[in-house]
């Protein structure tokens, strides 16, 4: 009942109201519209500042973490969305901490259709949702951003379930200081198309929550009732042990 009040406010606001205007979804001054959840943290809790706002960008910074030990963070809006285009430009800044996984080198994402973050738990690392992936250039080779990862979800390609955690994008290999922008277009439960750079480089559709609840949270939602096709939810910003920026987040709605 929350999401869907949710949602009915984002499309009946004026603001909001024409398609084909684009929102602010960052003032480029504070954290308003966002709230952080950052695991073994309360929700609402921004430990050691991970988030902050300098000069128009938000920043990912470990400079007041002592160990890194799990905390993963990801930064959510208070809204959820269904039928939208999500654009906005990141960039790699500076190294992962090094307690981290060794995963989270120059790797961050915005994730969408997420559960909502007051439902997670308080040492739940991941929400439920999918992730447009950024990556950038380790010195090993050939590292796509854009790819799609699934936690906890599945999606399907050309009438075929993929169950897999990554699917491959086409897009190139960035520099870890290159500013490189993204967009994603999200139509409810229908498809998703991932975009860098103005080019293409991913389509897939029928996101959906998995029934089999290959990771714990996932099947808890699934139990508790919620509806396996995935057509809404909230985007967050991640924060898995690499210092990265975010900048120029705007969305447009679609009609359904």
């Amino acid at each position: 009942m929350l999401a869907g009040l949710l949602i009915s406010s984002v499309f009946s606001s004026p603001a909001l109201a024409a398609e084909h205007e684009w929102v602010k979804l960052f003032n480029g001054k504070d954290l308003s519209g966002w709230t952080p959840k950052i695991t073994g943290h309360p929700l609402g809790e921004n430990a050691h500042d991970t988030f902050s706002v300098d000069d128009g960008i938000i920043k990912v910074s470990y400079d007041k973490y002592g160990k890194f030990e799990g905390q993963f963070g990801h930064l959510y809006t208070n809204l959820s969305y269904s039928h939208y285009i999500l654009r906005m430009e990141y960039r790699f800044d500076g190294k992962m901490m090094a307690d981290a996984p060794n995963y989270v080198n120059l790797n961050s994402g915005v994730m969408y259709h997420s559960q909502p973050p007051q439902s997670l738990g308080l040492k739940q690392p991941f929400p439920v949702s999918l992730e447009f992936q950024f990556l950038a250039d380790e010195g090993k080779g050939k590292r796509p951003t854009g790819n799609v990862c699934t936690p906890g979800t599945n999606l399907e390609i050309d009438g075929k379930l993929v169950t897999q955690h990554i699917v491959e994008s086409t897009a190139p290999t960035f520099q870890p200081g290159d500013w490189v922008k993204i967009e994603l277009e999200v139509r409810g439960d229908k498809e998703v198309i991932h975009r860098v750079n103005g080019q293409e480089v991913l389509r897939y559709q029928k996101p959906q929550l998995d029934p089999e609840g290959r990771i714990e949270s996932s099947k808890e939602l699934y139990a508790a009732g919620a509806i396996t096709p995935l057509a809404f939810g909230h985007i967050a910003l991640q924060a898995e042990g690499q210092p990265v920026w975010f900048r120029n987040i705007e969305l447009k709605p679609l009609d359904p």
